[in-house]
């Protein structure tokens, strides 16, 4: 009876979900708003608005931000953390200021887990893993009687060396659950991160076992609330990577969902890339509190093997997003006589004034409707109507303060929030040797495609793409990627000292292991692939850079020293500017990366031609502190083929798209916005 491939995204204003229709061969989206003190309330909500009732669903994915929210607002658990006797300070001696060595007002993050409830245990492993003391059980039955006498519901386990051999964490792992049983959520050190690098590691396994209980209870009751409304098939859940897993794995590496949400956009991003032959395409989510930018480059994702939250590194593939706060929701105030626009946000509740839920604080969404940028009567597909005169109000009262004009002062406000995004995307391109102006940028979010224009003029993007179901385009995304588990061992030799057949056995022990993982999560060995990768660096840097391989038995191949070398040499070029062919490269770690095919719909090209009319009304709209008359006109409306010059406003149930004066918009046959800027228009 299945019919329905369905995705869910949960953002801080708007619930998203996409269903796709395996019967008719088509996508329907739908909304609601996200319920802070029950999401998973806000979730069901949402499924409801598109008749996609869970009997009929065939395949579930959901991206959560369940795990980041708690960390971001400190509500995690508490974490005793078992470590290694003699290393028990570790985590707090942490790693110095390295990136901002004058900044005086430099402040280390504070650790998670206090002193206090840090335990040393007894036992040791030398540099090469092998054992120099026994573990000391009682120390760890004692830790466990603390763990049950105080309540503490999570315990991670850190020991010395763990990533060569984890047979500590193990036995500990096994004293822990005879002690306590299901009271409480392990973390091993080792399970988290199998690399080197005792604080890096350290971080990653704490941070896991402060989030874990909250994802835990979390997906157990969507997922329970699910089933018990007809749900048949196993519940998925986004990866940080890009990936996705069963609900099952992700209890059980909560870390890996840390950016589950933000990241269907980017998968989103090289579905779109694949359908349209554009390779390099800037994302940029804009919802109602924050603004994502991440990057496809060649048709894959921008994916890094470690990242930083607030301070805390994190030892895990991640794809390479920089959030701001900055969405529709951000509040607009006056700070030392000047306009500041954000991070703080209105969010879902009370939301902006122009939501009448009491909100009275004047927000980007407000100052868009002032100028005229919003159909205040068909605001998310109409299930809002926009309280224009309650906009003005707030941005009016602003305005009185700073000594302006209201509809100088709520462009003003745009104008704020676009400059510190386009900021951000900067971030990510020109401070990493990327020029913008070779790329297209895809917009997105309930807030994306209103700004993407302004973007695009200022960083000299020629081309914008708006695609079908924008506000929900991150929902969408997670329908179109694929399982994905990555395994990584620390394998450090200079290269000159390889010995090949050693490497080539690592890397095949970890191909078995990637295709018994995905076996797991149900994927049969004809729809399985495998990646290889190491980290390379020249002798005596800090820091590598990951070159993909041609397989686990290409070490082993003749030239494959200079070959590599090759590869690093043009990586470096390309990420530092400069290289230094012929210096000695050493590894230092051994990546493999297992991808389930899990099916995907084929684009549907529409019936369209050029040139194609439409229907559309004229409005007042303001462009550069003037009243400009502009079109106004419905999405489903514009066929493949249409070509709308700006100014215009093309409205639609998930997102409003502007077209400034100058810009040219087209409509392409997989019925996405093309926006021209600049010359191409």
């Amino acid at each position: 009876m299945s019919r329905f491939r369905v995705s869910m995204d949960i953002g801080g204003t708007f619930t998203d979900v996409v269903a796709y229709d395996e019967e008719r061969g088509t996508y329907v989206a739908g909304k609601s708003s996200t319920t802070p003190r029950d999401l998973t309330a806000g979730v069901l909500d949402a499924l409801g608005t598109i008749d996609a009732h869970p009997e009929l669903c065939g395949f579930v994915v959901h991206g959560t931000t369940q795990g980041l929210n708690a960390f971001l607002q400190r509500r995690g658990e508490r974490v005793l953390l078992l470590a290694t006797a003699g290393a028990g300070d570790v985590y707090h001696i942490a790693r110095g200021n390295r990136t901002r060595l004058y900044d005086i007002h430099f402040r280390k993050p504070t650790p998670l887990v206090p002193r206090s409830d840090i335990v040393e245990i007894g036992g040791r492993l030398d540099w090469a893993g092998e054992e120099l003391e026994p573990l000391d059980a009682d120390a760890v039955r004692a830790a466990a009687r603390r763990a049950r006498e105080e309540g503490i519901a999570s315990i991670a386990v850190a020991f010395l060396f763990s990533y060569l051999n984890p047979a500590h964490e193990l036995a500990a792992e096994e004293i822990l659950l005879e002690e306590l049983g299901d009271a409480v959520t392990i973390s091993l050190s080792h399970r988290i991160a199998r690399e080197w690098r005792e604080y890096e590691r350290t971080s990653s396994t704490v941070l896991d076992a402060y989030i874990s209980p909250i994802v835990r209870r979390y997906l157990d009751r969507l997922e329970g609330e699910l089933v018990s409304r007809g749900l048949a098939v196993p519940l998925h859940v986004m990866q940080s990577s890009g990936g996705i897993v069963t609900a099952q794995s992700a209890r059980q590496m909560s870390l890996h969902t840390l950016l589950s949400g933000p990241v269907g956009g980017t998968m989103g991003g090289v579905a779109l890339a694949r359908s349209l032959g554009r390779p390099n395409l800037i994302c940029v989510d804009m919802g109602g509190t924050s603004f994502d930018v991440s990057l496809v480059v060649d048709g894959r994702p921008d994916v890094s093997t470690e990242t930083s939250l607030e301070g805390f590194p994190l030892l895990m593939s991640v794809v390479n997003i920089h959030t701001i706060g900055a969405g529709g929701g951000s509040i607009a105030y006056a700070e030392a006589g000047g306009l500041r626009v954000g991070p703080e946000s209105a969010g879902a509740d009370p939301g902006p004034a122009c939501y009448g839920r009491g909100g009275t604080r004047p927000t980007v969404t407000d100052a868009n409707l002032v100028l005229g940028r919003v159909d205040p009567a068909w605001f998310a597909g109409g299930q809002m109507t926009l309280d224009v005169e309650a906009a003005r109000e707030a941005v009016a009262g602003l305005a009185e303060e700073l000594g302006l004009d209201t509809v100088e002062l709520a462009e003003g406000i745009c104008d704020v929030i676009n400059a510190k995004m386009a900021q951000a995307i900067r971030t990510l391109t020109v401070e990493k040797g990327i020029e913008p102006r070779e790329f297209a940028l895809v917009a997105f979010g309930g807030a994306g495609p209103m700004h993407a224009a302004f973007l695009a003029q200022e960083l000299e993007v020629p081309e914008v793409i708006v695609p079908r179901f924008p506000g929900a385009f991150s929902a969408w995304g997670m329908l179109e990627t694929e399982i994905r588990k990555d395994l990584a061992r620390s394998y450090y030799t200079p290269l000159a000292d390889l010995d090949p057949e050693d490497l080539c056995a690592v890397l095949s022990e970890q191909e078995r292991e990637a295709y018994e993982t995905l076996a797991a999560e149900g994927i049969d060995r004809g729809r399985a692939r495998v990646e290889h990768a190491l980290d390379v660096r020249y002798v005596a840097q800090e820091y590598t850079l990951t070159i993909p391989l041609e397989g686990a038995d290409e070490p082993r191949r003749s030239g494959f020293d200079a070959a590599l070398s090759s590869r690093f040499d043009r990586a470096h070029e390309q990420r530092f500017g400069h290289a230094n062919p012929g210096a000695p490269i050493e590894l230092v770690t051994a990546r493999t990366t297992g991808f389930g095919d899990l099916g995907r719909a084929a684009p549907r090209r529409l019936d369209g031609r050029p040139g194609a009319t439409y229907e559309y009304e004229e409005r007042s709209i303001v462009f550069g502190r003037r009243e400009l008359m502009a079109r106004v006109a419905r999405r489903e409306a514009l066929a493949p083929g249409a070509v709308v010059e700006g100014p215009a406003v093309i409205v639609e149930a998930t997102a409003t798209t502007v077209v400034p004066p100058g810009a040219t918009l087209r409509v392409d046959e997989l019925g996405s916005l093309v926006i021209a800027i600049g010359e191409g228009a």
